[in-house]
């Protein structure tokens, strides 16, 4: 069975990063995108990452230019853009496609365990420490609603 240290992924700068090295830690996984109406959660997403990752929580950004072009940047930029307006320091992600043809084989997963294409940026799952996915969250559920669903997996 399929579980979330199965996959390796290309950070923004291209470097590969096994998801194995979050094997045991519960892991919130977002597609992410710099100039949409929810990208102010990118605040709330770091808020929470600072909150509990002393506990173990990991946070996984990836960016998606799927929705209305809404992340049009280069990596350089988008790095950019989040650490200078959001101080983001969670692990970031090369743009990746959620949805279609060229889906990403994570967000295959993913959505195998909960159904249906992802509707928009900042569609959340978050996997449990035994690697599997425990919940999916809508867009517009803010970080700060997380906190509960995220202390049961700590």
């Amino acid at each position: 069975m399929t579980q979330l240290a199965d996959f390796t992924l290309p950070l923004l700068d291209n470097t590969p990063q096994p998801l194995a090295a979050y094997a045991g830690h519960p892991v919130l996984i977002v597609n992410t995108a710099s100039k949409c109406g929810l990208t102010p959660q990118y605040e709330g997403l770091e808020a929470l990452y600072r909150r509990y990752k002393d506990q173990g929580l990991v946070i996984l950004g990836f960016p998606c230019n799927q929705f209305m072009g809404q992340e049009p940047g280069s990596a350089e930029e988008i790095a950019e853009f989040c650490s200078l307006t959001y101080d983001v320091t969670f692990p970031l992600f090369a743009k990746l496609d959620v949805n279609g043809s060229g889906e990403s084989p994570l967000y295959t997963w993913l959505k195998a365990e909960h159904p249906g294409d992802i509707e928009w940026n900042f569609a959340k799952f978050l996997v449990g420490k035994d690697g599997k996915v425990a919940e999916r969250f809508a867009p517009t559920i803010l970080p700060a609603d997380l906190a509960p669903a995220i202390e049961k997996q700590l």
